[in-house]
């Protein structure tokens, strides 16, 4: 296991009432791990809290803070709250995100709030608890939740997929800092979710579709990919495997390098190429 997540550990997980960021909070708290949940929905934190409790933990060692990402106040009194309650922070797991839908000329005014969630939350978020985390001289572990789509950038959605690249190349930047930063004992990892069934996409939706994977598989890939040493932890589901992702990738990379038009996936001069290409 990786040290940050031994028994007796602290972790704070936002947008951990709902979703990814509430199987990953039981699963810390199962680990023996004393958890801060943050989520801007106080009723979600209260249920989250006592399903937590009903699954063992002791109730002082599960605190939720009402906080909202976008707000940097908020976010400073979620750390203080965090550090007073249980001394130190080990893991942050930045999760908090929303999915409005956007269109490029912004006219539904989400663009706005779609970047200070899921792109401003983490990097305050980093640069908040971050200096704390190392100044504790104690193993310490971030987590920022990304997405695919913010790699290979599909059409449909600019502003999530402009937050979640953002997030992508700032843990990048960050991971860097700290492997070069002698005396600490704290390191980043990018999560990147595949098709998970969640409040997020469930999108009217009761039943999970055939190709979604439960949040409880997802969290479940997250840390053991944490335990390998992996820093991209590209999740797979049930509709798409690693292969096929790593291809995704390579093709979107290689609009550059080959001097394709932008999103050429989606080209018409080019999608029956990539299809072949895929299936090669």
């Amino acid at each position: 296991m990786h040290a940050a997540l031994v028994k007796g550990s602290t972790a704070v997980v936002t947008g951990g009432a709902s979703g990814i960021g509430l199987t990953a909070a039981r699963y810390l708290a199962r680990a023996g791990l004393r958890v801060c949940i943050a989520d801007c929905n106080a009723g979600r934190i209260a249920m989250a809290r006592q399903t937590m409790i009903a699954d063992g933990a002791a109730p002082g060692d599960v605190i939720g803070v009402p906080t909202d990402v976008a707000d940097k106040t908020q976010l400073s009194a979620l750390a203080d709250q965090a550090f007073a309650a249980f001394g130190a922070v080990n893991v942050l797991m930045n999760n908090a995100g929303i999915q409005p839908g956007s269109d490029i000329f912004d006219a539904a005014n989400n663009w706005d709030r779609i970047l200070d969630v899921n792109m401003l939350g983490v990097i305050r978020g980093v640069q908040i608890f971050a200096p704390r985390m190392i100044a504790s001289g104690q193993p310490g572990l971030i987590i920022n939740t990304g997405s695919k789509q913010g790699i290979t950038t599909p059409p449909g959605d600019p502003a999530y997929n402009i937050s979640k690249a953002g997030v992508k190349v700032f843990t990048e930047a960050l991971q860097h800092a700290l492997r070069n930063s002698p005396g600490h004992q704290v390191e980043a990892r990018l999560f990147i979710p595949g098709f998970v069934f969640t409040s997020l996409t469930a999108h009217g939706r009761t039943e999970k579709p055939a190709g979604a994977w439960t949040p409880e598989q997802t969290v479940d890939f997250l840390f053991q990919s944490v335990v390998r040493g992996d820093f991209y932890i590209l999740c797979p589901d049930n509709e798409v495997d690693r292969a096929t992702d790593e291809k995704r990738v390579r093709w979107a990379a290689g609009d550059i390098a080959e001097n394709r038009p932008p999103l050429s996936r989606w080209h018409p001069d080019f999608a029956d190429a990539f299809k072949e290409w895929l299936n090669s």
